[in-house]
């Protein structure tokens, strides 16, 4: 299987993190995205991507049959560990492994930018059924607070030209002028994280690009996360802070 190099390092080396790092998502989003696909008792869903879980557990509550997908070994043997009732198998979002027209629905949580879309999508119109739907889901930062955006420049300074991200809604050039998909429908809901110091910092040492430095570089992002944090008056590890996410979520559908 292939994946850019950045997560398919970094991300067997900070799995732990991953999970304890980053945020959830609010009931809201999951909510909106399961009245638009929808998701319900009977209905079978494909999680791409799906990490150690963060969204497929969310998934999981709507009574759908779900089918966690992910590349990275460690991410999925912690994905297994913590989701025992979900289906969890190798592959990625461009060769899911899977049979032809198996889902209702496919969503990718925190993970479409990284899919190569040329190759993805095809993949996804090959597992959807007749009349089935696409959903994406993304937690940014909230940069309308000045401390969050400087934070996000921390994590973007180091990071190589080829690095993936959503924040520059590339995404929707692979369903430009594609036929068979109505247009998007999208919300975004305030998502704001209940963390500590430590784990704020842990979130952007965890980041697979980050993971992939030496340790001399990995200790300066270190010190300039920790130099941030203490100028917003929060210094020791333990201490709790709230740090401001957007939920972002898209839905199309496939025309029957």
């Amino acid at each position: 299987m292939t994946v850019h190099h950045a997560a398919g390092i970094g991300y067997p080396r900070s799995a732990g993190g991953y999970e304890r790092s980053r945020p959830s998502y609010p009931m809201a989003a999951l909510a909106r995205l399961a009245d638009a696909l929808p998701l319900e008792s009977g209905r079978r869903v494909v999680d791409l991507g799906a990490g150690t879980g963060k969204f497929t557990r969310l998934l999981a509550l709507t009574g759908a049959e779900v089918t966690a997908v992910e590349p990275v070994a460690e991410m999925r043997e912690r994905l297994a560990e913590l989701l025992p009732g979900v289906a969890v198998t190798a592959g990625t979002a461009e060769s899911t492994g899977l049979p032809d027209g198996c889902a209702d629905a496919v969503v990718a949580a925190q993970s479409w930018h990284w899919f190569d879309a040329e190759r993805a999508l095809p993949e996804v119109e090959r597992l959807l059924r007749p009349g089935g739907a696409l959903g994406l889901v993304w937690n940014t930062y909230d940069t309308t607070v000045p401390w969050v955006a400087e934070f996000q420049e921390i994590y973007f300074r180091c990071a190589p030209r080829d690095l993936p991200s959503p924040l520059d809604d590339g995404w929707r050039a692979a369903f430009t002028g594609r036929p068979g998909w109505s247009a998007e429908g999208e919300s975004h809901f305030p998502n704001p994280h209940v963390t500590t110091v430590a784990d704020v910092v842990e979130r952007m040492m965890s980041s697979s690009h980050i993971v992939v430095l030496g340790e001399r570089e990995q200790e300066e992002v270190r010190a300039q996360a920790v130099d941030l944090l203490r100028r917003q008056g929060v210094t020791r590890g333990e201490e709790r802070l709230e740090m401001p996410y957007t939920t972002d979520v898209y839905w199309l559908r496939r025309r029957p």
